[in-house]
């Protein structure tokens, strides 16, 4: 058994690409009869909304997934986001970063030796004191990242298998004071005991930062499963321009949340073109070796509905 998880972000409704990833998430869980939680990752206050989040979890049991205990909001948990990252503070681990976007985007897309292409090189690191009260005199709020040694952190995902890749100095809480997406995943999985993290694979370039912070922090490390994305007839990933592509959309097309699970399910190779199973019979026939490696590309046909 391991305990698994789905942690959508309540800023939109749930796309079929998000649903197809929870629902892997999903099986994964349940074809090892492991606890299922949920948690709505609505940290970004500017683009989270409650209205969004009902959506989301109404299409979630429409198409059959089910968890265990109440969703957790991660607003919630804050506090002790806060506590960690003062403790990583006090161990002398963290540094102001006064770059805006464009200088990251400027300086991760330079040369900067063995660091991977998109990785920040470290610009604001060894910052004096009077540099950086200069720096704060602007008005410029920083962010807060944690110092890393370049250390080089692998493991092996379970769906695309090992992977390896140095680490940068991310950041552990952004410019307005709310804590970063890769601190708060790390410490929320750790805290709800989460062993297997089932998510898309635009996060694989990610998990290596996060499994150096979660061994800096003492926490047991999840294994991973990175599901490749969906993508539009454009190739790229899929979003509302390219059509119907929520179950509200697919909805009033005529179709059933029935034929939206048959259709993800066809798409991972859990069933062949025109069956209906249950998510019992996906449970049930449930292997991660027959999932799919390469991303679903959607065509018009696929979006015109029946």
């Amino acid at each position: 058994m391991a305990v698994g998880r789905f942690a959508p972000s309540p800023s939109g409704e749930l796309h079929l690409g998000n649903l197809r990833t929870g629902l892997v998430a999903w099986l994964f869980a349940r074809s090892a009869a492991s606890p299922f939680l949920l948690r709505i990752e609505d940290l970004d206050a500017a683009t989270a909304s409650r209205d969004h989040e009902k959506a989301q979890l109404r299409d979630l049991r429409a198409i059959g997934i089910d968890w265990d205990g109440d969703p957790v909001r991660q607003s919630t948990l804050r506090a002790r986001h806060d506590v960690v990252i003062a403790e990583l503070t006090e161990r002398g681990l963290t540094y102001p970063c006064f770059c805006s976007r464009r200088e990251i985007r400027e300086a991760a897309a330079a040369p900067h030796g063995p660091l991977p292409e998109g990785a920040y090189p470290g610009t604001c690191r060894e910052l004096s004191s009077s540099e950086q009260a200069t720096r704060t005199a602007t008005g410029r709020r920083p962010a807060l990242r944690l110092r890393t040694g370049g250390e080089v952190v692998g493991f092996d995902d379970r769906i695309h298998g090992p992977s390896e890749r140095m680490v940068d100095d991310v950041v552990l809480r952004r410019g307005d004071g709310t804590p970063a997406y890769n601190l708060a995943v790390v410490v929320d999985d750790a805290d709800a005991g989460v062993e297997e993290v089932v998510r898309g694979d635009d996060l694989l370039p990610s998990t290596p930062r996060q499994i150096h912070l979660a061994r800096l922090l003492g926490f047991a490390v999840p294994s991973y499963a990175h599901v490749p994305l969906v993508l539009g007839p454009d190739g790229r990933r899929l979003a509302k321009r390219d059509g119907a592509v929520t179950l509200t959309d697919r909805l009033a097309l005529g179709e059933t949340a029935a034929d939206v699970r048959a259709v993800l399910a066809v798409s991972l190779g859990l069933a062949d073109p025109g069956e209906r199973p249950s998510p019992a019979d996906l449970v049930a026939r449930f292997d991660v070796a027959v999932l799919p490696r390469a991303p679903w590309v959607m065509g018009p046909a696929d979006l015109a509905g029946p």
